[in-house]
């Protein structure tokens, strides 16, 4: 048992956040993650209306354990118009923290404040960084090179380096870790602990199909490549067939579109929204069409678990 301001901020045994995953994370992952010492996070978009959020909260609070935390992931950008209304419900209900994504976390960090809730936001580069510290977050997700879905540029080791040399918030790094070993690097790095995703995906309890699963199993970290197709911004995927056929840059059209600055927002909504379309599509259900998102980590997975023994492997 490793002792950090992760651990103590949130009360929990292991300074590890299952990471929050679209379409793949659920109330049974976190609940099986909080029993087992560790916090977790659903996106808050993983639920189609604010009922099923607020169901979905008091799930979760029923079945905390002591010690136990749990949080939800908000996209606070235009390509979420819920965003506001969502979290009027995570400060209605209450959870143990927020991570903010792709957009100014500013309305999040406030009024989670007044709650009591701890809000920590996804970055990738200093400046950024430092925006989010100034208005007030508790702590950065420092989304690095390693990470799954959409990653950062700069290498955990450097990313951690330069966050800490500049910032007085703590650092939670995100990517790259599989196995205890990496974990313990991350820690020596600087970081107060992780958010670990990928190596949940292939968890009994997820979400999603047994070949989305199997993949995961059978791919490795040479497997994974950086697409354009899903939401515009650079998304890692594994090399299927099928993701080999149609290729890893935007359409024509749209990057023509794009050049264009009054029709950018529009064009990347509306690519945002056809890429999670195929990606529920894939996730959900078995079809030829895989676009399976993932980060290089699943090199260490090597069966598909129960969340607990994923835990296990991530801290003996």
């Amino acid at each position: 048992m490793v002792q950090t301001e992760l651990t103590k901020m949130l009360g929990i045994k292991h300074p590890i956040i299952m990471a929050p995953m679209f379409l793949v994370s659920n109330t049974e992952m976190v609940k099986q993650a909080m029993q087992n010492g560790i916090a977790g996070c659903i996106p808050a978009l993983n639920y189609r209306t604010l009922d099923e959020l607020r169901t979905a909260i008091k799930a979760l609070k029923a079945a905390k354990p002591e010690g136990g935390s749990f949080g939800f992931n908000l996209i606070v950008n235009k390509s979420n118009p819920k965003a506001s209304k969502q979290l009027e419900v995570l400060c209605e209900e209450g959870c143990d923290f927020i991570i903010t994504s792709l957009g100014n976390p500013k309305e999040t960090i406030d009024k989670a404040h007044e709650v009591g809730i701890k809000v920590f936001c996804d970055v990738t580069d200093l400046k950024f960084a430092k925006k989010v510290e100034h208005l007030g977050a508790d702590a950065v997700i420092a989304v690095n090179s390693k990470a799954g879905g959409h990653r950062g540029n700069l290498s955990p080791k450097d990313l951690i380096a330069l966050l800490k040399a500049n910032c007085n918030i703590p650092i939670i790094s995100a990517g790259g870790v599989g196995n205890k070993n990496e974990l313990d690097a991350m820690l020596a790095y600087g970081a107060v602990g992780v958010s670990v995703g990928s190596p949940f995906i292939a968890s009994i309890e997820a979400s999603v199909t047994d070949e989305y699963k199997q993949a995961c199993v059978d791919y490795g970290a040479e497997d994974i490549v950086v697409t354009e197709r899903i939401s515009g911004t650079p998304c890692t995927v594994i090399n299927t067939p099928y993701q080999q056929k149609i290729g890893t840059k935007s359409p024509w059209i749209e990057r023509v579109l794009n050049k264009n600055k009054s029709l950018k927002k529009w064009v990347k909504m509306f690519r945002f929204y056809i890429g999670m379309k195929a990606t529920e599509k894939a996730a959900k259900k078995a079809t030829y069409k895989t676009v399976w998102v993932a980060g290089p980590s699943i090199e260490h997975t090597k069966d598909v678990l129960p969340v607990k023994e994923i835990v296990k492997k991530l801290t003996s």
